[in-house]
């Protein structure tokens, strides 16, 4: 059946930024897809917890802008469920100023949480998968901007960049030990992220207006790509980083 391929009972998810937006939509998509979920952040993830059926979920707290997060949260996860299938590295943040006014800080913190944190953890998980020798899954959480230049976030454009990259240079190192590395894009989401946007009437009416589906996007917009991603079902798939956005990038 076509269906039992998306069915993840008896793996192992790691969700990075569980706490909301789009990392809470994913842990909850792959939690009744069947995995069992190890969500983490550096705030708790109570409400994630909350909406996760009993016993599938558990919660890690760790900030990435540490160095020894990635080996703690990996560690934790072996403790807790025993083993890896799927990586979802989704955390991020952004900082947005005047390029002539854009500091060092900035730079460095928005590269170190979204570039180099998602590297070193899919580097563990990719040991951990290939002691394991069953295959497995590294999602990552691009952006429109893996794409597209922005205005006033240039960290944000070239580590969003990098994961477009990254995603497709671990794809091929990786897909000998039957392990697929793919990213979801994301288009113009209701999340932290775009509060300000959301916040600011011109902007907003400018994004609505070019994004062809009429509408912000929504977290669980991203299960069906997500479900897909971790599954058996892309097998067949690797190295691509899938936009959803409502039709943005078309326009």
């Amino acid at each position: 059946m076509i269906l039992d391929q998306f069915n993840l009972t008896g793996k192992v998810a790691l969700v990075t930024g569980a706490s909301t937006g789009l990392g809470q939509g994913m842990c909850l998509a792959l939690a009744q897809a069947g995995a069992l979920v190890a969500g983490t952040d550096y705030v708790a993830c109570d409400e994630t917890a909350s909406m996760v059926e009993s016993g599938k979920f558990h919660a890690i707290l760790a900030d990435l802008m540490q160095p020894d997060a990635p080996q703690k949260i990996m560690a934790e996860t072996l403790e807790r469920f025993g083993r890896t299938d799927i990586l979802v590295n989704n955390a991020g943040i952004i900082r947005r100023n005047d390029l002539p006014d854009f500091t060092e800080q900035d730079w460095d913190d928005v590269m170190q949480v979204n570039l180099k944190a998602l590297f070193m953890l899919s580097q563990a998980a990719a040991r951990q998968m290939i002691v394991q020798k069953s295959g497995g899954k590294i999602i990552n959480t691009a952006s429109l901007l893996s794409f597209q230049g922005g205005i006033r976030v240039p960290s944000y454009a070239a580590s969003k960049s990098g994961v477009r990259g990254l995603t497709m240079e671990m794809a091929n190192e990786l897909a000998p030990h039957g392990i697929q590395v793919n990213a979801i894009a994301p288009g113009y989401m209701v999340t932290n992220n775009t509060e300000m946007l959301r916040a600011d009437p011109v902007r907003s009416k400018q994004i609505l207006e070019r994004i062809p589906a009429g509408r912000w996007g929504d977290p669980s917009d991203l299960a069906g790509a997500c479900v897909f991603l971790a599954s058996a079902a892309s097998d067949y798939v690797t190295g691509i980083t899938l936009p959803v956005d409502g039709g943005w990038l078309g326009r």
